[in-house]
């Protein structure tokens, strides 16, 4: 049987939930646009190329640790504790404010280095620990398959917003009184992480069946591709933070970049409900992939900082795009699985290919063009790899015989309990959608 939670306090309202969530990843992403003003114009970008190199390959190697040992042996811990990931999104807003303030004081010394990759390593455990608290927030499939959308624009407004006021202090003050500025920030998303949802995100082991859902050839096909995209994010940040470091002007080209890409984001996040509505999800992943094919190569073509500018923003949009489409799939090909705990391990893959993709750009200095290269042709190959596997599957009809035979196991065992089945005819009304027993699919 998939794991069942505890039923939620009646209280909150679906919206209230939400918008608890949706406070907390606001002040996030408000403290996270104002760092990276500070950062923007900092001893980072002062440094010459090979020791600004060395230094980003040491703390993305020690960025590695954290996603690839640490969570895979404490996640489950925390998702079996009443409250574990919101308790990590609030020891995570106090390091934050911790880092913020020692950056503040360390702006002009090396020391911001381990400081800003300690704040990476913090954003991102973020980031897995939203993934998981999205299911505890929404009570419908369709509510979850937009959260998160309506979470990427809201993160996106925020952003663009509290740039503002963080450009203004550092042309009229500096870096310090931009950093300290964030810290306020991040105090205030403590405050509104005391507010999340306190629940289990998985109360048991994933049983046979959630396994094999989750490794059957859609799901693998879709994460595959998500990763791929996530990827070549990673990779295209930091191509461009080393290759426009040699270009005129190439703090400002950066500068825009970002904000192109933010832009983007925001645009994919607000679309991507629209053409989900109107084609299949796999079509949606596939033409991610050929947009991101598309930009790559064509960049690639026109060169020129313009180019770098126009393929950050397709990354993004692309990967905006992508994340809805893999989210449905999981949805649809795993209705057993138990979302929360599902999403985070994903999240987690998807955080740390982000990472070692970073890697390559770091560690070989190339022309702008290669990197534009790289991108196109990394997307052609997964075009084709996720193309030619969904046909497969489409062909086949039929699911793995591994699937089978949980499910199977499964309606034997509810059977010998005397019901009908570990599925119920309907879902319960009024209970999030992470709390639900698991239902058959819509």
């Amino acid at each position: 049987m998939s794991s069942r939670r505890p039923v939620a306090p009646t209280g909150a309202a679906p919206s209230s939930r939400f918008g608890r969530l949706a406070r907390t990843h606001a002040t996030m992403a408000a403290g996270d646009a104002a760092m990276a003003v500070a950062l923007a114009d900092s001893v980072l970008f002062s440094l010459d190329a090979d020791a600004a190199r060395s230094r980003v390959l040491l703390f993305l190697g020690i960025s590695f640790v954290p996603f690839l040992f640490v969570a895979p042996l404490i996640g489950p811990a925390i998702d079996r504790m009443k409250g574990g990931r919101r308790l990590v999104v609030q020891i995570v807003t106090v390091v934050r404010v911790v880092l913020s303030v020692l950056m503040a004081f360390n702006a002009d010394s090396l020391l911001l280095f381990p400081l800003a990759f300690m704040a990476l390593v913090a954003q991102k455990t973020y980031a897995i620990s939203k993934s998981a608290l999205v299911p505890t927030v929404v009570r419908s499939e369709e509510e979850l398959v937009e959260a998160n959308s309506k979470l990427g624009l809201i993160s996106g407004l925020v952003g663009a917003v509290a740039i503002v006021p963080a450009g203004v202090l550092q042309q009229t003050i500096g870096a310090q009184a931009t950093l300290l500025y964030a810290a306020a920030i991040f105090c205030a998303a403590f405050l509104a992480a005391t507010r999340l949802p306190r629940e289990v995100i998985a109360d048991r082991s994933a049983d046979r069946t959630e396994e094999a859902e989750l490794s059957s050839d859609r799901v693998v096909l879709a994460s595959n591709a998500m990763l791929l995209l996530r990827a070549s994010a990673g990779f295209t940040f930091f191509h461009l933070f080393f290759w426009f470091r040699a270009q005129d002007a190439g703090l400002v080209w950066f500068g825009l970049s970002l904000g192109f890409a933010s832009l983007l984001t925001m645009t994919g996040n607000a679309v991507a409900p629209l053409i989900r509505s109107r084609v299949r999800e796999e079509t949606m992943l596939v033409s991610a992939l050929a947009l991101l094919t598309l930009a790559g190569l064509g960049t690639a073509v026109l060169g020129g900082v313009v180019s770098g500018m126009l393929l950050a923003g397709s990354v993004n949009f692309a990967a905006a795009i992508g994340r809805l489409a893999f989210e449905a799939v999981v949805q649809r090909d795993a209705p057993d699985a138990n979302r929360g705990r599902a999403f985070a391990q994903f999240e987690t893959r998807f955080q740390l290919g982000w990472v070692a993709a970073g890697v390559v750009p770091v560690l070989l200095q190339m022309p702008g063009r290669l990197g534009f290269v790289m991108v196109g042709v990394g997307a052609l190959a997964a075009t084709a790899v996720y193309a030619v596997g969904t046909r497969a599957v489409d062909s086949g009809r039929r699911a793995p015989s591994r699937l089978r035979d949980a499910r199977a196991a499964r309606g034997r065992r509810g059977a010998n309990r005397g019901g009908r089945g570990s599925r119920p005819a309907s879902r319960p009304v009024g209970r999030p959608l992470s709390e639900r027993p698991s239902s058959g699919r819509p």
